[in-house]
């Protein structure tokens, strides 16, 4: 009987274990357009137009404000470890490039290789000028504004008085 046991709470410790695990795992998450390859690819330069590529992709995540219109299709898959911060698994962009008539002249693809990740330093921001140290931030404005008999009134109040 005392094997029984064992393995009965074996069982009952491994099942436990087993339920613990999906809360250690990743969570992933799709941001932006959803990327189908097969409507993608039906995008054809030349032949498409903004109306035939809206029916078939749907609304850019964004368009171009300034030179050649152009559509930008975006999306980004991301994964995140519990107590981590989220990071890109997948990225990918779909750039249609119209010409004058709104006809697609140029449809490019790029990926994850085109992100920069930045990293910006919390700790200080950089200033243009000379560094002052802490006792002339301290003391820097001594004699610097309003000295007694320095171009002010007659009299030491406001006003004059």
């Amino acid at each position: 009987m005392n094997s029984g046991w064992r393995k009965a709470g074996g069982a009952v410790l491994l099942a436990l274990a087993g339920l613990g695990l999906p809360a250690c795992s990743a969570i992933r998450e799709s941001r932006g357009y959803i990327v189908d390859p097969t409507l993608t690819s039906l995008i054809q330069p030349k032949i498409d137009n903004q109306q035939s590529v809206e029916g078939t992709l749907g609304r850019p995540t964004f368009t171009s404000q300034f030179g050649t219109p152009t559509w930008y299709y975006v999306s980004s898959i991301t994964g995140q470890r519990p107590f981590n911060r989220p990071r890109i698994r997948d990225h990918s962009v779909l750039a249609v490039t119209f010409d004058e008539r709104g006809r697609v002249s140029e449809v490019k693809r790029s990926g994850v290789e085109q992100v920069v990740f930045l990293d910006p330093n919390g700790n200080k921001t950089p200033t243009l000028g000379r560094e002052r140290g802490f006792l002339e931030d301290l003391f820097g404005n001594i004699g610097q504004v309003g000295g007694a008999g320095v171009g002010g009134a007659p009299g030491g109040g406001p006003n004059g008085q």
